[in-house]
């Protein structure tokens, strides 16, 4: 499932992010969410998280 939706994307779910630093590489992170960080409903590049270990990135998939 990609990370689109904010509906789908729960705090405490495991999911891959693409860090700022990574979108070139398309480079995707592993963690667990502590913060939901995008208010809208929906955004085209993913929704901005905060993981558990502190990295900020765009959900591309929710494992």
């Amino acid at each position: 499932m990609d990370g689109k939706n904010r509906a789908a994307i729960r705090i405490g779910a495991q999911v891959k992010i693409v860090q700022k630093q990574d979108q070139r590489t398309g480079k995707l992170t592993e963690g667990v969410v502590q913060n939901i960080l995008t208010n809208s409903e929906q955004h085209p590049h993913g929704i901005k998280v905060r993981l558990q270990s502190g990295i900020v990135g765009r959900v591309k998939e929710i494992i």
